[in-house]
């Protein structure tokens, strides 16, 4: 049996860990990318927005990608919710249409679970932004 050297081992090592490293990087250009035409989209801040989606509780009922604790079962999970055709299940999905659903949850539709949660027109535009991020 042939036994790989040390030279070639180390060799491969290096290979399997630059090769790593790239794909972290195209991971890290891929956000990077999807923020900045989030941002572009609603004139909002996808980082403010994710910090936003927290501190208004949204994960209590909602799952949602990249917050912590976001693991609510009584809304939709919100992963994947920039590839969505409507927001609500009635209003197509824009920037617009986002923040009010947002802002005003009730005047859109006064049947709906979601509440009121006094979201001032910036926080919405920040929070569409980071919506505009999951992919």
């Amino acid at each position: 049996m042939v036994r790989p050297s040390r030279a070639f081992l180390g060799v491969a090592s290096l290979a399997v860990v630059a090769t790593g490293a790239m794909l972290v990087a195209d991971g890290v250009q891929l956000r990077e990318r999807q923020a900045a035409r989030a941002a572009a989209l609603t004139l909002g801040d996808p980082a403010l927005g994710q910090g936003k989606v927290a501190a208004y509780g949204c994960g209590a009922c909602h799952q949602i990608p990249g917050v912590a604790g976001a693991t609510g079962q009584v809304g939709p999970s919100l992963k994947g919710f920039a590839g969505r055709t409507y927001v609500a299940g009635r209003l197509s999905n824009s920037p617009g249409n986002v923040e009010a659903w947002v802002s005003h949850p009730r005047r859109i539709d006064p049947q709906t679970a979601m509440p009121e949660l006094g979201v001032t027109p910036a926080d919405a535009r920040d929070i569409a932004a980071y919506l505009y991020t999951l992919r």
